[in-house]
């Protein structure tokens, strides 16, 4: 091989790569085993693992339990669903371009926009490509997003916007109530301002109630409206596109996916139809035609020249892939739960979380919930007593752990504000018994 590719040896192979970045000495692995021994030690391994149900979580702030109903494994365990990748010829992948073309239906219809994409890797993404989506639309360059987003995707939505030059400020939120400040937003915008983003519910669970007003305001400035939403939660909350939205993201996970030790999950991405927001619009598109001949139905991708694959550096976005496998779950899910199904979970949850709201509040030394704001699913609790005694919020969160609970999300790593504050999620699965158990422990734990 080394004859082949025109090099004489191993170490002129590597002799690009600096000396201080390679290995001097030999890697310290295992003697060999054999198959059954390997099998056994990675058991072994996998075994120290906890998951759902064995540990109730509680944990906020990201990935959450929620029941997905057998049916939807069934479905996407089919080989024309489990293997298929790109359908890039239309007439052998039409299974997988009508479920994708539902998939996007129903993404629109829960959201109130008029065309959605077929799937961003994930919420953080989406808000990346919303953000530069927004910039190419109006021609501006900064964005202004609330701080009550989340931090983690406020990060990633940094590093989207920063090789191109474009400003992301952060508005302050109303630390009364945990809502976005309409105030504070609009203080900080200017003639450059491309669009505003927020999340409903946020990253504190808090429900945004000045939605329809903030995108009366934006739009009269000549500004988009970005809505980041957790789409569980749209059973029982205004769809964004009934409050001014012009674009939403958000994440899948709570449609139809499990928790999978934190991912894969599915971004949701969903615009207005106007003409130039679709020639706009990152990721794939799949569109409904009719064939020349006898007008039978068919299904195709559509706007390819916006690809990578198409246009390379001329492209909208570097994403010329999508969730595919996973957009077959969320469109399976939401096909079998339907919408009665989905106000009936989101019911469910309100009135879980609420439960174990209200009997956090019953222990001492605790505020529960902090802010003031209705919520779903998420909510804050803010640890009081005497600082001297109190341990810090990752310490509660370890040690509940200790305790068989995974939950008790910390604040302060984020949020200055927030550092004696946790973030609890509390979804439709979850039993009186094990919020019980949760309280219990926390009880335990401030009382110790």
């Amino acid at each position: 091989m080394l004859n082949e590719i025109g090099v004489s040896s191993i170490e002129e192979l590597f002799s690009d790569i600096p000396e201080h970045l390679r290995l001097s000495k030999p890697l310290k692995l295992p003697p060999s085993s054999t198959e059954w021994e390997l099998s056994s030690n990675v058991e072994k391994i996998l075994n120290k693992n906890r998951t759902y149900p064995e540990y109730p979580c509680f944990l906020g702030g990201g990935i959450a339990p929620h029941y997905v109903p057998a049916a939807v494994d069934a479905i996407t365990s089919r080989s024309e669903f489990y293997t298929a990748y790109t359908p890039y010829q239309p007439e052998i992948s039409q299974g997988m371009l009508q479920t994708l073309f539902e998939y996007q239906s129903l993404i629109c219809d829960i959201t109130g926009m008029d065309a959605a994409n077929c799937s961003m890797y994930d919420w953080a993404s989406a808000l990346g490509e919303a953000a530069r989506m927004a910039v190419r639309v109006k021609r501006k360059r900064n964005i202004v997003v609330s701080a009550s987003c989340g931090p983690e995707r406020l990060d990633v939505l940094q590093i989207y916007c920063k090789p191109l030059s474009i400003e992301i400020k952060v508005a302050d939120f109303d630390w009364q109530t945990g809502e976005s400040s309409t105030e504070k937003i609009l203080d900080l915008f200017d003639d450059n301002t491309a669009a505003v983003y927020i999340e409903n519910p946020n990253f504190f669970g808090v429900i945004e109630t000045q939605g329809a007003s903030l995108a009366e305001e934006i739009h009269s400035r000549d500004a988009l409206m970005i809505v980041g939403i957790d789409p569980i939660s749209l059973g029982v909350l205004k769809s964004p596109g009934d409050y001014g939205a012009d674009i939403v993201v958000g994440d899948g996970q709570s449609i139809g996916l499990h928790m999978n030790f934190g991912g894969p999950t599915i971004g949701v991405f969903a615009a207005r139809g106007d003409l130039s927001f679709l020639r706009e619009m990152p990721g794939r598109i799949i569109g409904l035609t009719s064939t020349q001949e006898n007008g039978q139905r068919g299904f195709s991708m559509i706007l390819q020249t916006r690809e990578q694959h198409i246009r390379r550096e001329g492209a909208t976005s570097n994403i010329c892939t999508n969730q595919s496998l996973l957009a077959v779950s969320v469109a399976a899910y939401l096909s079998l739960i339907g919408g009665e199904g989905l106000r009936k979970i989101g019911a469910k949850i309100l009135s879980n979380s609420h439960l174990a709201a209200e009997q956090i509040a019953s222990l001492d030394e605790v505020k529960s919930p902090l802010f003031t704001g209705a919520f779903f699913k998420e909510f804050v609790v803010e640890v009081l007593g005497k600082k001297e005694k109190q341990r810090t919020t990752t310490d509660l969160h370890l040690r509940l752990g200790l305790r068989g609970i995974h939950a008790a999300y910390p604040l302060g790593q984020y949020f200055k504000g927030l550092k004696d504050s946790a973030l609890f999620c509390v979804t439709e699965i979850h039993k009186r018994e094990e919020i019980e158990q949760l309280v219990l422990a926390l009880s335990s734990e401030l009382r110790d």
